[in-house]
Formats: C-alpha cells, sequence, structure tokens
C-alpha cells in the first residue's frame, strides 16, 4: 500500500535534502576510496531506505512503484554508489523472495532485509551467461545423502557467478542455479546465506566508474542448501528472474532520468556563470541546443517512468514498459552527460568538477541489468505479440 501524500511528501523532501547537503559533499571522497563511509550506511538504515520496497508487515516502508521511482530519481542527484548501498535490498536482491518467497522464508529473512541488518545480492551472470541468462551453468544436484534424519532435502550448488553486485557486503545471496535440463525451464532460485561451507567470494572488481560500488566474483564449492530454501518449485527461477527485473530495470530508468536531471541543472549553472567574448556561454545558441537536448531528454525519460511505474501499480504485466524506459533512459543519460563534458568544455574533463566521474559513471547502465540490445529484443519481440 502506498503511504498517505503527506507522509510520502515529508520522506521525499527529507531525502532530497539529504542529498544535497550530505551526499554530494562526498561524491570525490567516495571515488577516491572506493568507499561509502559507515556512517553513511548507518544513517540510511535509521532513514528505512533498505526497505522502501518491502512490505510494511515485514518492517519496510511498503512503497508502491510511484513512490519508489520518486524516490531513485532523487538519488540520481548523487553518485551511483550511494543508492548501490541499498539498492540491491529494495530491488534485485529482495523482490525474489518478496514475489515467490514462501510465508516462512518472507519471515525469516524480510525484516532484517529492511532495517538493512542483511544486505542481498542477486546472483544471475556467470562468466558465459550474461545476456544469455537462461544458460546459466551453476548447478544445484539433489543430495541424495539428505533426508528426514539429515535434516530434510537438501542440494549441492557448485559454479561461479560473475559481477555480482554488494556480493562483498552480502549475507544472503538470491542464486540462479540449473536442476534440470537446458534451457530456461530448467532453472530454479535459491535462498543462499554467505555463511553456508563452500562460498568464497573473490576481491572486488577495478572498475571505469561507480566507484564505491562493488561487485565481486562469487565462487559456490558443493555448497549445502536446504530445499526449503529453493524459491518456487524447480524450473520457476528464469520466470522469478525476468519479473524481479522488470521492476529493477525500471527502478534503474528512474535513477538514470535523476543523473540526467542533475547534469541539465549543472550545465545551466555553469554555462551561466562561465563567460567567453564577453559574456556568459549560456547566451550562445549552440550551448542552448545542447542545454535544450538533453533537457528535453530528460523530460521524456521521467514521463516514462513515471507513466510505467504507475501502469505497473495497476497489476498491468511492464515488460514492454519497463525495457523502454530502461533502454531510453540510459541512452539518454549518456548523451546528457557526453554533451556535459562538452559544455564545461576542459573543466568537463578535469576531476575537480565531477562531471567527468558521472561520465563514466552512467556507462554501465547501458549494460548491467540488461544490454540495451537485450532491451531492443524484448521491446520488438512484446511490440510483436501485441500486433504494434
Amino acid at each position: 500500500m502506498p503511504l498517505d501524500t503527506e507522509t510520502f511528501d515529508a520522506l521525499l523532501a527529507t531525502i532530497r535534502r539529504y542529498v544535497a547537503e550530505r551526499l554530494r559533499p562526498l561524491e570525490a571522497h567516495v571515488a577516491e576510496t572506493d568507499e561509502v563511509p559507515p556512517e553513511i550506511v548507518r544513517e540510511m538504515r535509521e532513514m528505512g531506505l533498505f526497505g522502501l520496497s518491502i512490505p510494511d508487515r515485514y518492517g519496510g516502508l511498503g512503497l508502491d512503484m510511484r513512490e519508489e521511482v520518486r524516490i531513485a530519481l532523487e538519488f540520481g542527484r548523487t553518485s551511483p554508489a550511494f543508492r548501490s548501498v541499498f539498492g540491491t535490498n529494495v530491488g534485485i536482491g529482495s523482490q525474489g523472495l518478496v514475489m515467490a518467497g514462501s510465508d516462512a522464508q518472507k519471515a525469516e529473512w524480510l525484516p532484517r532485509i529492511a532495517s538493512g541488518e542483511v544486505i542481498t545480492s542477486f546472483a544471475l551472470t556467470e562468466p558465459g551467461a550474461g545476456s544469455d541468462s537462461a544458460s546459466v551453468s551453476t548447478r544445484a544436484v539433489r543430495d541424495p545423502g539428505s533426508g528426514v534424519g539429515a535434516g530434510g532435502d537438501s542440494y549441492r550448488l557448485s559454479g561461479t557467478k560473475r559481477y555480482i553486485t554488494n556480493a562483498d557486503k552480502a549475507s544472503l545471496f538470491t542464486v540462479m542455479a540449473r536442476t534440470g535440463d537446458a534451457g530456461a525451464k530448467g532453472v530454479s532460485a535459491f535462498l543462499v546465506p554467505t555463511d553456508l561451507p563452500g562460498i568464497t567470494i573473490g576481491r572486488p572488481e577495478t572498475k571505469m566508474g561507480q566507484q564505491g560500488a562493488h561487485v565481486c566474483d562469487v565462487h559456490f564449492d558443493d555448497v549445502p542448501v536446504p530445499a526449503a530454501n529453493r524459491l518456487g518449485a524447480e524450473g520457476e527461477g528464469f520466470g522469478i528472474a525476468m519479473r524481479v527485473l522488470d521492476r529493477g530495470r525500471l527502478h534503474i530508468a528512474a535513477v538514470c532520468t535523476g543523473i540526467a536531471e542533475r547534469l541539465v541543472a549543472d550545465c545551466v549553472a555553469y554555462a551561466t556563470e562561465r563567460r567567453q567574448f564577453g559574456k556568459p556561454i549560456a547566451d550562445f545558441q549552440l550551448i542552448q541546443a545542447m542545454i535544450a537536448d538533453s533537457k528535453v531528454e530528460a523530460m521524456a525519460a521521467r514521463a516514462l517512468v513515471l507513466e510505467t511505474a504507475a501502469l505497473k501499480d495497476t497489476g498491468t504485466p511492464i515488460t514492454l514498459e519497463a525495457a523502454a524506459a530502461k533502454y531510453f533512459a540510459s541512452e539518454a543519460v549518456g548523451r546528457v552527460a557526453d554533451r556535459a563534458v562538452q559544455i564545461f568544455g576542459g573543466a568537463g574533463y578535469i576531476a575537480d568538477y565531477g562531471i567527468e566521474r558521472l561520465y563514466r559513471d552512467v556507462r554501465l547502465f547501458r549494460i548491467y541489468e540488461g544490454t540495451s540490445q537485450i532491451q531492443q529484443l524484448v521491446i520488438a519481440r512484446e511490440t510483436l505479440k501485441r500486433g504494434g
């Protein structure tokens, strides 16, 4: 259920101030250290940010999709690393459990996910399975030695997952593993606590951008996973993953839109102050053209995100619309960031202004949670199904 208007408006205003006054001044520090300060994580827990999308009966805020994307828009106005602190708990790390978990699974995990005590990660991508997510090779095999006397049925999980966000901080993975034949119908989903024996988490990767948001490899070596930890029935994992990604793509589209809006504002402020040929560069029509193009793309992205969120809240499937929002917004913010570097000129290439950092940060949005090319395929497939 959505919050009442007054409560949500107060929450949104608090987050807007927090982003502007607390987080933006720390952007350079996070980029230099590749870490979000522990006090920021603590403050985010106290604000309830880890439980934005968790139902209130489990201790979360229980926001609907329209409310969630408006929060994401605000967090787009600062470095993506800050949102990533709680992003997996709100999105891909928790929503499989929210959508398909049993009452017992939800009661065990969701309150701790909502409070931020438990950090979650979504383990789908592998060295040989990225865009072709139905081809995962990590296997979960029934343990023939398990039985009632050994605590019930269990699986043995083996394989490697790659580029897993927040893996080095996670207490719980949602793992997609093969329990059957090749293809999507052979994939199942499991809740895998990180303290089980046989799990090794690699060091954080050195990345082009988004410093402070860590991704790591995760290795599973004959990990014993109780059958009670399976989400849904065997073979339902791929469907669960796709439903999770529909929501995640819309959330990421909102973040991209927020960054685009922040960049437009930064460009306007700089172009108004920077003078050349005796007047502000904002007076020059070619600068105005770049600002206009960026503004229009940011407005269009916002409209698409909000419309799709409203549609999801009616219970309507949004596979096409979420893919379209993610595709458009992630591509648009790349163009906006490129124009921002151009408007700032030499200053845009220098680290002190933060523009080059955002230019690098936004490049990832066209890759994760489905590349732009995968979004195009999804959009085309769904459009053909609908007949136009």
